[in-house]
């Protein structure tokens, strides 16, 4: 279609256009620039820093010729003369912000420039705009003849504003990230031959440690600043070595893995520290967003404190496989830990069976406290004679066994003569009542379940406390 381009198609093109239009004159603010080149002003900036008042000045300067219906409608003027004797009402100082923007491109040259600002309507509205200016052709030298176009874009910052709210205050820590270098790496090792990356980083550990540098962080919201301990953002990305540490290598190689064979979401649970080394316990879910699946350009990361359910769940466990009074393990562990140990079965395997003797006495005359007294202390005995790779556990009320995995029966008696040992500091130092305890030991052989060496070591634990109560009979 061809259309005639005579001063009246343009001037209604311009009256009805679609968005707010205004033609102004920048002649003044050009002449004020120049004065300040004239000046020997060499820098805008600084000039402002020190002249912040010129700013208002210049926007005296700019004259508004004519404005468009949907100026009037926008900014909900009656009229143009309305519209053009408000201007103090819609340009208020809010515009300083992106006008100084505008000045700084003016002084350096720029024909055109676009940014966001807020302006008000005649009934006292704020409006978030997006602001467009174009220094016409012809009038490059003088500024004379300027068109400025005006989008409200209320709506879309009404809605980044309710998704920034969303993400800075979901009660839940939140982690936009930028893996787009990763991905990059990928493809490197993939042009080099990799194809199976789990192989290749357990022959090239540090290779880990180079992935983590290549990830960048772009934001993160308040809860993961107290989360961490965080005072402000900056704090907490400039220590980010402090957050990831230790096992966290552990289970970003993990990801690395799921990452490289094309999940882009997924959940598990790690290690993280706060700014003040404290240990947390996360549940991270990790998701590469849609239309980055090729880039790994924006990754939303959450991580979920679960420090206190881990130790609920550690201390059930711990329940469940440990005795309370004494801290050893209980009899259910033990019955487990001997079907496995048979399960995988290398010899020799030796073991100890101890019983408290003169328990039922000492609750008879002393009480129940001071005989489960006694009892904790067979236990401290137990434990300062064996280590943590070894099963130790109490089997009965006042009865004991320990599981010795290669140790052989020379090593076993050993180990019974350093208990008595132990007994006896243990009574030096508690002194009443006194702490006796009844051993044996057995050591296993091919034809021998470890059941029945449990029922040997048993057999001279009785022989050991009748020997004992001989002994006290003869003294």
């Amino acid at each position: 279609m061809t259309y005639t381009r005579d001063e009246e198609h343009f001037k209604t093109l311009f009256k009805y256009a679609p968005i707010s239009l205004w033609e102004e004159d920048y002649s003044g603010l050009k002449n004020a620039l120049d004065d300040l080149r004239a000046q020997g002003v060499k820098s805008l900036s600084e000039y402002l820093d020190i002249h912040p008042e010129f700013v208002g000045e210049c926007m005296s300067k700019i004259i508004v010729r004519d404005v468009n219906e949907h100026t009037l409608r926008l900014f909900k003027a009656s009229s143009k003369q309305a519209l053009l004797d408000n201007l103090d009402k819609i340009f208020r100082e809010e515009m300083r912000n992106h006008f100084v923007t505008e000045l700084l491109a003016q002084w350096n040259g720029d024909l055109s420039w676009s940014g966001e600002g807020i302006n008000y309507t005649l009934e006292d509205e704020p409006l978030n705009i997006m602001l467009h200016w174009r220094i016409l052709p012809g009038y490059e030298e003088s500024w004379a003849q300027v068109l400025v176009a005006i989008e409200d874009i209320t709506e879309r910052k009404q809605a980044e504003y309710r998704f920034e709210n969303l993400f800075e205050l979901s009660p839940i820590s939140l982690w936009e990230e930028d893996y787009s270098d990763l991905k990059k790496y990928f493809n490197e090792l993939r042009a080099e031959g990799i194809t199976d990356l789990r192989a290749y980083l357990k022959e090239h550990p540090e290779v880990v440690l180079h992935c983590t540098s290549l990830l960048k962080v772009r934001n993160v919201n308040q809860k993961t600043l107290r989360l961490f301990g965080a005072k402000s953002k900056d704090e907490l990305l400039k220590n980010l070595d402090k957050v990831f540490q230790d096992e966290t290598q552990t289970h970003f190689a993990d990801e690395l893995v799921d990452l490289w064979n094309g999940k882009l979401s997924y959940e598990r649970e790690g290690i993280n520290y706060s700014l003040n080394g404290e240990p947390i316990n996360i549940q991270l879910n990790l998701r590469v967003m849609p239309g980055h699946e090729d880039d790994f350009g924006w990754v939303l990361v959450t991580l979920q404190d679960i420090t206190a359910r881990k130790k609920a769940e550690n201390y059930l466990r711990y329940l469940g496989t440990h005795d309370v009074m004494t801290g050893l393990y209980n009899r259910a562990f033990f019955d487990e830990a001997l079907i496995k140990l048979e399960r995988k079965r290398k010899e020799p395997i030796s073991i100890i069976v101890a019983d408290l003797n003169h328990l039922k006495r000492t609750n008879d005359t002393l009480g129940h406290q001071a005989g489960d007294n006694l009892i904790r202390r067979a236990a401290e005995v137990l434990k300062t004679e064996f280590n943590e790779g070894q099963v130790v556990a109490r089997f009965g009320g006042d009865e004991f066994i320990v599981v010795l995995p290669d140790v052989d029966a020379q090593f076993a008696a050993e180990c019974i003569e350093n208990i008595q040992v132990l007994i006896r500091m243990n009574n030096k130092y508690y002194r009443e009542p006194e702490l006796s305890m009844s051993l044996g030991a057995a050591t296993s052989q091919p034809d021998l379940s470890l059941e029945k060496v449990i029922s040997l070591a048993d057999d001279r634990m009785y022989k050991n406390k009748g020997a004992q109560r001989r002994r006290r009979r003869e003294d």
